[in-house]
């Protein structure tokens, strides 16, 4: 049977990791993307079932309790978590999905799934990750402090990951993205084929 491919895609805030994959997407049409679940309320432009699958706290803590989840965590006082059955489904039918998701949520999804291929995303340094940070025009100066300090502790497990993508050029590195995805999808395919033989 055909297995599938699970890609976990971390980054520090303002590295472009949602835009990378934005632009990588349309390049694999059959592949999917995981969608998280959150208490936050949605913010303007986002929808239902596409950027979040946004709960209420009484169904994010039943889900939790149920073992739902491949990992979740409390961000700010609001809940974020991927819910394990639309990636089990994915991967049983043979399909490749995308987890767009922070470091710390990636070495819990490592441990569950150990075949999982662990893209991390950064910018070219942290000067850069402040210039974007400031550009989205959407944080306080505190928290563009914490985030940059995040930042540090984050990029520190940028070897824990199998392959490292330098976003300092959008285009190149969509192309960078893309590749890995490719080449990591034929290895797949080409081990599964020599199995069956």
């Amino acid at each position: 049977m055909r297995k599938g491919k699970l890609f976990v895609i971390s980054a520090p805030s303002g590295a472009g990791k949602s835009t990378l994959i934005a632009g990588v997407l349309p390049l694999f049409p059959d592949m999917l993307y995981s969608v998280s679940c959150t208490t936050r309320p949605p913010r303007s432009g986002e929808t239902e079932g596409t950027s979040y699958h946004f709960l209420d706290e009484e169904r994010f803590k039943a889900m939790t309790e149920n073992g739902e989840f491949l990992e979740w965590k409390t961000v700010h006082g609001n809940f974020y978590g991927t819910p394990a059955k639309p990636v089990q489904e994915a991967l049983t039918a043979g399909r490749r999905m995308v987890l767009d998701i922070d470091v710390q949520g990636a070495l819990e999804v490592f441990a569950k799934i150990s075949e999982a291929v662990g893209i991390f995303v950064t910018a070219p340094n942290l000067t850069a990750l402040e210039e974007r940070l400031r550009r989205r025009s959407t944080e306080t100066e505190e928290s563009i402090g914490i985030r940059l300090k995040n930042a540090v502790a984050e990029m520190a497990y940028g070897d824990t990951f199998k392959y490292q993508v330098v976003n300092d050029d959008l285009d190149r590195a969509v192309l960078d993205l893309a590749a890995v995805i490719r080449s990591e999808f034929k290895c797949c395919r080409d081990m599964q084929s020599s199995h069956v033989e």
